[in-house]
């Protein structure tokens, strides 16, 4: 089953959230959180880390990263989707050319499918992280 990741990051104040507008499908020109591939055989921590560097140029001295929680699609199209969170130490200029990347307030309603991807994961997962000030 192919790995799949997203990466929460929160601002120093965790008052916003790094998102990504997606420039191709699935969720195209919807937003998300960033992430990617997890490589075979490569380790989920590292696969994110990799990801958020490649995605954000956030290193592994910007943040540190928690292994937050684990979706698992048997049916369709087949995957595991790891989840990461981690509050940047602080503030760091992000870029990327993948997908346009933008802060979003951590108060927007992430369940709206007309703007964010994932049929209301993002919301979910953004739902439990608030009850995990701690990340």
């Amino acid at each position: 089953m192919q790995g799949y990741n997203v990466i929460v990051v929160f601002d120093p104040a965790r008052e916003n959230v790094l998102l990504c507008r997606r420039r191709k499908e699935p969720y195209q020109g919807l937003s998300n959180f960033v992430g990617g591939k997890i490589e075979p055989g490569e380790d989920g921590l590292a696969a994110a880390y990799r990801e958020l560097w490649e995605e954000t140029a956030i290193t592994k001295e910007d943040i540190t990263l928690a292994h937050f929680m684990d979706l698992t699609y048997y049916y369709g199209f087949p995957c595991q989707l790891e989840v990461y969170a981690g509050r940047l130490n602080q503030a760091t200029d992000v870029k990327g050319d993948e997908n346009e990347l933008y802060w979003c307030s951590t108060a927007a309603n992430m369940f709206d499918t007309t703007r964010f991807a994932g049929q209301g994961n993002m919301g979910h997962i953004m739902a439990l992280l608030a009850l995990e000030p701690g990340i």
